[in-house]
C-alpha cells in the first residue's frame, strides 16, 4: 500500500500565500512524476502542477508565476508554494503520484491520491 499524506491547507485572505506539502509513504519501489490537482465545488478535477523526477515541471495557465512545485526524491515530498492566491484558487488540492511498488517494481505506473486539503481564500 501506498499513502499520500497532506498539509498545509487553510483560510487565506486574497493576496496571501500558503504552502502545501505532500509526503509519501509505504511500499514505493520508485516514484515517477508528482503532482497537485484541484477541484472547485461543481466542477472538474484539474491540474494546478506538475513535476518529474528530472525536475521538469508544468503548471496551469491560472497558477504560472504565483504557484511553484518542489520536490525532494530522497523522501517522497512535494510541494506547493501558492502566492499571489485569490478567491478563484479555492478548492480543495490533491496530491498525485506515479508510483510502481515493492510488490511490482517493474509493472506499469500506478497513480496514487492524497485524501486532499481544503485551501479557502476570502477576506
Amino acid at each position: 500500500q501506498v499513502q499520500l499524506v497532506e498539509s498545509g491547507g487553510g483560510l487565506v485572505q486574497p493576496g496571501g500565500s500558503l504552502r502545501l506539502s505532500c509526503a509519501a509513504s509505504g511500499s514505493i519501489f520508485s516514484i515517477n512524476a508528482m503532482g497537485w490537482y484541484r477541484q472547485a465545488p461543481g466542477k472538474q478535477r484539474e491540474l494546478v502542477a506538475r513535476i518529474t523526477t528530472g525536475g521538469s515541471t508544468d503548471y496551469a495557465d491560472s497558477v504560472k508565476g504565483r504557484f511553484t512545485i518542489s520536490r525532494d526524491n530522497t523522501k517522497n515530498t512535494v510541494s506547493l508554494q501558492m502566492n499571489s492566491l485569490n478567491s478563484e484558487d479555492t478548492a480543495v488540492y490533491y496530491c498525485n503520484a506515479a508510483v510502481r511498488t515493492l510488490g511490482a517494481p517493474w509493472g506499469p505506473w500506478q497513480d496514487y491520491w492524497g485524501q486532499g486539503t481544503q485551501v479557502t481564500v476570502s477576506s
